[in-house]
């Protein structure tokens, strides 16, 4: 990590609309890893090594913004860590400065965000088809014959 990033300030002001926007963004492409309360207690994150760090817990939030804001855009050489910056929806930077605000937020994150978090988490195949079979049962529909998900057997 190059010596300036300890120095960088945050240029996004925190706010309950950079919250969720950040949150929504953590759902969709970092909790895969480091779960949606940032403890890195999932499943992906076990078969890794080393382990996602706990985002919530004293060496992380120790780090600098700039800090954070370094190693979401450039990743982690030698682990799981991805680099996330460069070009695309992530050029300005906008996006990993609205995550840094929300990683300092991670110690204090409420049951109703956690919930509201678990919306925007990637789906599979069967967890859209189940969500669709939900739907349509809520609305009167009966259900296909043998469309039943097969973990419910």
């Amino acid at each position: 990590m190059p010596s300036n990033a300890k120095g960088t300030a945050n240029p996004v002001a925190d706010s309950e609309e950079v919250q969720r926007e950040a949150r929504r963004h953590f759902a969709d492409h970092c909790a895969i890893c480091h779960g949606n309360d940032g403890s890195g207690d999932n499943p992906m994150a076990h078969g890794l090594y080393p382990k996602p760090p706990d985002l919530r817990a004293e060496h992380t939030q120790k780090l600098s913004d700039g800090e954070l804001f370094w190693i979401i855009e450039n990743g982690v050489r030698f682990t799981g860590m991805p680099a996330f910056g460069g070009t695309g929806e992530h050029g300005s930077g906008d996006d990993s400065w609205k995550l840094v605000r929300f990683i300092r937020h991670l110690p204090r994150l409420t049951m109703e965000e956690r919930m509201e978090m678990e919306r925007y988490n990637p789906k599979g195949p069967d967890d859209r088809t189940e969500e669709q079979e939900e739907e349509q049962f809520l609305k009167g529909g009966a259900p296909q014959p043998g469309s039943a998900s097969p973990h419910h057997h």
